[in-house]
């Protein structure tokens, strides 16, 4: 059988050795054979620092965001062939989906969120500038930029696909080189998307290497600028976080390890109610999905005490009607575990639960397949356990990574908060209830040990995505036994690639490093008016002053009456008076904003496109009738949209009054041509 190749220093490797075999997961017959023998992995770094990492921080936030687009579009075209590559892992196809829809999913995610997230840049600007003098020449910001390493991304065997693309892109959009190493029972699937990834053309060459085989000396390798990302058993997560290179360079180190997952019935969840239903559907999807094998997956079904026996019943009921075999036939409801040895493990595990629990639906040593070898396949039968005494050890520390979960009792709010506390971090859990104050007691009570929490009801059933699927703009990680680490998470999961530094200077310093004008730095006051001027021709600092504009008593009646807006303070003298923030009639805020917006507007057609809002405002000197207004207005931020004759322009405004107090500072969010043509 064919040995697989690994993409290393530019190139594809092959290991002279024979390698080992890899077993189709419901057959038994050899896929393909795996090796790493003679890879120089501290070249694989030097390569990914050298070449792959330069290239990405020559792009910009949003051009990164692009290049995912087009590669989670490029895969698309290839989903057939993966899914039916991904039938030898013993995926269904609904299982192939989860995991290779999934994967091409969080590509597109994260390049909608760079897009929208992330200035068009290569520096992300983490909060307010922070003034650290009292004449606002010296200030810091922070900044965070790529770090300079690589991002070595070690993954579990249970998805091939979706495990590698959600490390990979929160890396790449961050501007970091990656360096992926699959576990090897489904290396194969991992391979050829590798090699479609490489084939499309599409990614900068050393922003992503592919490791086939054993990781040999890579962590010895490892430097402060590099990331190790891991998906496993947390024996193997402790063991990797403890390396002495790791140790030594404080690594950033994220584990995503053991789980054991609860969902939690509410005592209002009776049976005949939706909840009811909702919470036996669940988890008897979350034991059969993948064949159990997902970190996510429910292990701890918390029941009310008095309403275990019609759960079981009902579970049972339906996984009666779970049909176990070869994947690629289409009666078949749930495939193989991913190996012999898996099932094995599984098996193990559940000895140890058997000795506290009891069995309600399945047989742990055998199980009926349809169209296949029963022992040559990696095969077994959902097992839904039930265990009396919830404060058992056992179902709150073993693991059976399978289609396996244990019913568990509990009798009041406080205990099962308790209960759900000793799987000692979790990577997610549910509640399941229309009772929303028990929701939000169970919620605050178990968040702490928790990454991610569902609270599932007929409200939001049918728009839930389930228990266990991870979502790339939410948390997926947890503390604890979970690992302790997060993956994904949005722009969250970018930052986690970046360094946060802290900048002091001066205001035009800052700007310059930014690229973002901060107030005190030098203003461009020409004679063309910045509203004239296409987005290639603005510059950061170009700015219009404007005014001054007479506010008159007629001003503030007038706008009072138009809009209907005759709060007291503009309206009634006397009771104004009484205001001890006013002392009088004062102008409307917005009156105040649409007199600046009328000061410093360019009427005529020309490259700005469209106003299309406001950030930041806040009034922070009231207006008087004769008070006189300015406004000065300076482009702030510019910010190309990649694939659009546009982009946006953020603009810093400053309206003061005569004796120069600021009565309003904003943000003014514009549309600007990239050019004059654009606007023709």
């Amino acid at each position: 059988m064919a040995l697989l190749r690994s993409y290393v220093a530019g190139g594809w490797y092959t290991a002279p050795d024979e390698g080992v075999a890899l077993h189709d997961a419901t057959t038994g017959e050899e896929v393909a054979r795996i090796s790493s023998t003679g890879i120089d992995m501290a070249a694989a770094l030097a390569h990914g620092r050298t070449v792959g990492g330069p290239a990405l921080r020559e792009l910009t936030f949003h051009q990164r965001a692009a290049l995912l687009k087009a590669l989670g579009s490029s895969l698309r075209e290839h989903r057939e062939e993966l899914y039916a590559l991904s039938t030898r892992t013993g995926a269904t196809l609904g299982d192939s989906r989860f995991d290779i829809d999934g994967g091409i999913g969080v590509l597109l995610s994260y390049a909608s969120k760079g897009r929208r997230e992330l200035p068009n840049g290569t520096v992300y600007v983490d909060g307010a500038v922070e003034p650290l003098g009292k004449g606002g020449t010296f200030l810091g910001q922070h900044i965070e930029t790529p770090l300079r390493g690589v991002a070595i991304q070690i993954n579990a065997f249970n998805f091939p696909v979706w495990g590698p693309l959600e490390k990979f892109a929160p890396a790449f959009l961050a501007g970091v080189p990656s360096l992926v190493k699959p576990a090897s029972q489904t290396a194969y699937l991992t391979a050829r998307l590798v090699e479609l990834i490489i084939d499309s053309g599409l990614l900068p060459e050393g922003s992503l290497q592919f490791v086939c085989g054993s990781v040999g000396d890579l962590l010895d390798q490892v430097t402060e600028q590099d990331l190790v990302s891991f998906t496993g058993s947390a024996a193997t997560a402790n063991k990797l976080r403890a390396h002495p290179a790791i140790v030594r360079n404080s690594v950033r180190f994220n584990a995503e390890a053991d789980s054991l997952n609860c969902s939690i019935l509410g005592p209002d969840a009776t049976p005949g109610t939706t909840e009811f239903d909702l919470f036996v559907k669940q988890l008897v999807t979350e034991m059969t999905v993948k064949a159990g094998q997902k970190c996510t997956a429910i292990r701890r079904a918390f029941v009310p005490a008095e309403l275990m026996d019609p759960v079981a019943e009902a579970a049972g009921a339906r996984l009666a009607k779970v049909s176990v075999g070869n994947p690629a036939n289409g009666e078949v409801r749930m495939g193989a575990l991913a190996s012999l040895e898996q099932r094995e493990e599984v098996r193990r595990s559940l000895k140890s639960l058997l000795s506290v629990a009891t069995v309600v639906f399945g047989d742990p040593e055998q199980v009926e397949v349809i169209d296949a070898d029963a022992e040559r396949g990696a095969f077994v039968s959902p097992v839904l356990l039930r265990c009396e005494d919830p404060d058992e050890a056992a179902p709150h520390e073993v693991e059976a990574f399978g289609p396996v979960a244990t019913l568990l009792p509990y009798t009041s709010t406080a205990q099962v908060i308790e209960l759900a506390a000793k799987g000692a971090g979790s990577l997610v859990g549910s509640i399941v209830t229309g009772d929303v104050d028990f929701a939000r007691e169970v919620v605050l009570g178990i968040a702490p040990w928790h990454g991610r929490l569902l609270v599932l009801d007929a409200t939001d059933a049918k728009e839930s995505t389930g228990h266990g699927s991870p979502l790339p703009a939410l948390a997926h990680g947890g503390p604890g036994r979970a690992g302790g680490g997060e993956e994904m998470g949005g722009i969250h999961g970018v930052r986690h690639h970046l360094q946060r530094t802290a900048v002091q200077g001066s205001p035009a310093l800052l700007s310059k490093v930014t690229g973002r004008w901060v107030a005190g730095a030098d203003r461009n006051t020409g004679t063309e008016h910045p509203f004239r001027k296409s987005l290639t021709e603005l510059r950061v600092g170009d700015s219009v002053t404007a005014g001054p504009r007479l506010v008159s008593r007629a001003d503030v009646d007038h706008f009072a009456e138009f809009t209907g807006d005759t709060f007291y303070a503009h309206t009634d003298e006397e009771a104004a008076k009484a205001n001890p923030l006013f002392g009088g009639i004062v102008a409307h805020g917005y009156l105040v904003v649409s007199l600046a917006a009328g000061l410093f507007v360019s009427p005529e057609p020309g490259p700005v496109l469209a106003n299309y809002g406001l950030e930041n405002l806040r009034f922070l000197t009231p207006v008087y009738p004769g008070d006189e207004l300015t406004v000065t207005l300076t482009a702030k931020q510019i910010t190309p949209r990649e694939n659009a004759d546009y982009g946006e322009v953020r603009w810093d405004a400053d309206v003061t009054k005569q004796d120069g107090s600021s009565a309003a500072k904003y943000d003014v969010l514009t549309l600007v041509a990239k050019t004059l043509a654009a606007n023709s």
